[in-house]
C-alpha cells in the first residue's frame, strides 16, 4: 500500500480579512437585553470590548449602571419592560435618536419562572414566563427588525438547552415550551430576513454560573419527577463545572461578527455535552 502524505498549511487569514478585522465591531451598534448581570452583561462587555456602542435594556436601572461602570466605550441605558411594545418602541427610538442606526441585536432577557407539575403550574405562572421569554423576544424582534434590514445585521436569542435537547428537567413546561419556541422564530427570521442580509441564530447554553437559578420556584416536584442517576460530573467536558458567562458571551460575540458570515437560522448548543448525557 502506498500512502502519500499532505502538507497542510492553515491560512492565517480569511475570505474578508484577518480574524481580528472579522471580528472587529467598531462603527457597530448593539442592542443588548439583560444587561443587568449575567449573560447579558457579559454579552455587553464583550461586544464593548471589540469596538461595539451598547445599548443596555432592562428593567433595573441600578443593575443597568453597574454593567455601563465596566465598559469602557459608548453605552446608552435603556429602562424598559421587554413584555411591554410601547415601552420597547420608545427605548429603540431612543437608540436610533442616539446613533442613528442598529447592526446587532441579542435577545437575551428572560426567566426561569415556576417549575411544577402541570397540574400545579398556575395559568397565570404559565402565562407570565410566555409573556416574559417569549412575547418578549417577540416585542424585541418586532421593533427592532425594521432598522436591522436598513444596512443588515445581526440577531441572536438566548434559548436554553431545555425544550431543545433536555425534556428531563421535570416542571419545566412553561420555560421549555419558550424555549422550544424561540428556537422556531429565529429559524423562521432567518429565512424572512435573509434578503435584507439580516442574520439570525439562537444559543441554547446549558449549565451556566448565573444567578437565574436563585429565583426560579420549583413546587412539588419530588412526586413527579422519574428517577435518574447521572455518572459523576453531570457536564462531561469540565467534571460536572458550570460553564462560564464569559464563554457564552464570546459565542455571542462570534454569531454577530463577521467570522459568521455565512451562519445563519442555526442553532447553537454551549454546555460541556450536559445535553447529550442528560438529555
Amino acid at each position: 500500500m502506498c500512502i502519500t502524505t499532505y502538507a497542510m498549511s492553515i491560512p492565517r487569514t480569511y475570505t474578508g480579512g484577518t480574524m481580528k478585522n472579522l471580528l472587529d465591531l467598531s462603527n457597530k451598534v448593539a442592542l443588548i437585553t439583560g444587561d443587568g448581570s449575567g449573560i447579558g452583561r457579559s454579552a455587553a462587555i464583550q461586544l464593548a470590548k471589540h469596538g461595539a456602542a451598547v445599548a443596555l435594556l432592562g428593567r433595573t436601572l441600578d443593575e443597568l449602571e453597574k454593567t455601563a461602570d465596566q465598559i469602557d466605550g459608548k453605552t446608552l441605558i435603556l429602562e424598559a419592560d421587554i413584555t411591554h411594545e410601547l415601552a420597547m418602541q420608545e427605548a429603540v427610538q431612543k437608540l436610533i435618536k442616539t446613533w442613528d442606526r442598529l447592526d446587532i441585536v441579542v435577545a437575551n432577557a428572560g426567566v426561569n419562572g415556576v417549575w411544577a407539575p402541570i397540574e400545579d403550574l398556575q395559568p397565570a405562572e404559565f402565562k407570565q414566563t410566555v409573556d416574559i421569554n417569549l412575547c418578549g423576544t417577540y416585542n424585541t424582534l418586532y421593533v427592532t427588525a425594521p432598522y436591522l434590514k436598513k444596512q443588515g445585521g445581526a440577531i441572536v436569542v438566548t434559548a436554553s438547552v431545555n425544550g431543545t435537547r433536555i425534556f428531563s428537567n421535570t416542571g419545566a413546561t412553561a420555560y421549555s415550551a419558550t424555549k422550544a419556541a424561540q428556537v422556531a422564530m429565529t429559524k423562521m427570521l432567518a429565512l424572512e430576513l435573509a434578503k435584507h442580509k439580516v442574520r439570525a441564530n439562537v444559543i441554547c447554553p446549558g449549565a451556566i454560573d448565573t444567578s437565574i437559578e436563585e429565583s426560579t420556584m420549583r413546587e412539588n416536584l419530588e412526586q413527579a419527577q422519574e428517577p435518574v442517576a447521572y455518572p459523576e460530573g453531570r457536564i462531561p467536558l469540565t467534571d460536572g463545572a458550570p460553564g462560564s458567562t464569559e464563554q457564552v458571551a464570546q459565542l455571542i460575540h462570534f454569531l454577530v461578527s463577521d467570522m459568521s458570515s455565512h451562519i445563519t437560522g442555526s442553532e447553537m448548543w454551549i454546555d460541556g455535552a450536559e445535553s447529550l448525557l442528560q438529555g
